[in-house]
Formats: C-alpha cells, sequence, structure tokens
C-alpha cells in the first residue's frame, strides 16, 4: 500500500490518499475522539499524539493537527503506520449505519431548497473536498443559505474567502433568491460570517 500526502489550503490540515475508498458514500467529521464511536479508523487516528481532528472522505482521510508548532514530520509517519495497519486489518471504517445525507432531496424541498443542494452536491462539495473538506447543507432562510464547513475548511484562514468568493457566488449566479450565505457550527449553535 502507497499512500500519499497532498498539501491543503489550512496549513494544519493535511490530506492523506491510501489509493483506495475510504467511505463509498458521503463524508464523516470527527472534531474530537468523542465523536468517533462510530469509526473505528478515526478512533485509532486520535491516538497520535498531535491530531485534532479527522476527516473522511470518499477516496481520502484529512488530518488536522493540534497547532502550529507541532511539525507534520512528526506525525506524518505514525498517521501513514496507523492508516495501513487498519486497512490490513480488514476492520470496517465505520461501524454504524451513516447518517442521511444533508443534501439528499426531501419531500418538503421547495424548488429553490432543491436547486441549491444539487449545486451543493454536483458543483461545490466535489471543488472543496479536493482541498480536504466538506460543506454541509444547514438550511435556507429569508435569503440566507446556511453552511457548515468540515474537514481541512474548519479552521482554514481562507473558509470566509471560500464561502465568500465561491459558494456564494456560485449559488447567487445560479438561484437569484440566495442573498447570502452565513457559516453555522452545530455544536453550540453559533454562527459567524456572512451576509452579503
Amino acid at each position: 500500500m502507497f499512500i500519499q500526502t497532498q498539501d491543503t489550503p489550512n496549513p494544519n490540515s493535511l490530506k492523506f490518499l491510501p489509493g483506495r475508498m475510504v467511505l463509498e458514500t458521503g463524508t464523516l467529521d470527527f472534531a474530537s475522539p468523542r465523536d468517533a464511536h462510530c469509526s473505528p479508523l478515526a478512533r485509532q487516528l486520535f491516538r497520535i499524539d498531535g491530531v485534532k481532528s479527522v476527516f473522511l472522505g470518499p477516496d481520502f482521510i484529512t488530518i488536522t493537527k493540534t497547532d502550529i508548532d507541532i511539525e507534520w514530520k512528526v506525525i506524518k509517519p505514525d498517521v501513514f503506520a496507523t492508516i495501513m495497519d487498519f486497512f490490513t486489518s480488514g476492520l470496517p471504517i465505520v461501524n454504524e449505519d451513516m447518517p442521511r445525507p444533508d443534501t439528499a432531496p426531501c419531500e418538503d424541498d421547495d424548488e429553490v431548497v432543491a436547486m441549491i443542494k444539487e449545486l451543493l452536491d454536483t458543483r461545490i462539495r466535489p471543488t472543496v473536498q479536493e482541498d480536504g473538506g466538506d460543506v454541509l447543507y444547514r438550511g435556507f432562510e429569508d435569503g440566507i443559505v446556511r453552511l457548515k464547513l468540515q474537514g481541512s475548511c474548519t479552521s482554514c484562514p481562507s473558509s470566509i474567502v471560500t464561502l465568500k468568493s465561491g459558494i456564494q457566488n456560485m449559488l447567487q449566479f445560479y438561484v437569484p433568491e440566495v442573498e447570502g450565505v452565513e457559516q453555522v457550527n452545530d455544536d453550540d449553535g453559533a454562527e459567524r460570517g456572512a451576509q452579503a
């Protein structure tokens, strides 16, 4: 097994590419060890000193380190070994049913929400996942699309630029009802980031 790494826009996050499928569908974000109860892989990665969060994508694993003072050259060998050992163990990556995708169509979605979800799935998420993160739909109200950033995007210095210049501009171009994009944090309900 040959694992490659890829830098992300966030200097504290590194994308690990094991050369095989990680998740069949969707993504999973583990902000702390206690969140990783459903993933044996994430639990093992959290045992490495310096690992702050683990993000699983379709064919990658993004690791975010605790702070800038810890160098990647110290953490990388342990991450490589853990990923290799895990894939040879035969254990499942996720041992519980994954939650329903946030962009899956719902019966109560109106035409605007359906268009927003479609754009997120087909145009926006693939680009954000290339950078080792993801963006989740959390609602649309009064012209504002509420989104949660995950993976390398969570603490990335350019996340507001991603929201405003990338995601907001694209949504506004295709869906005139969108007036702005707002970042939300599910954990504490705090909202930051910005309206047009």
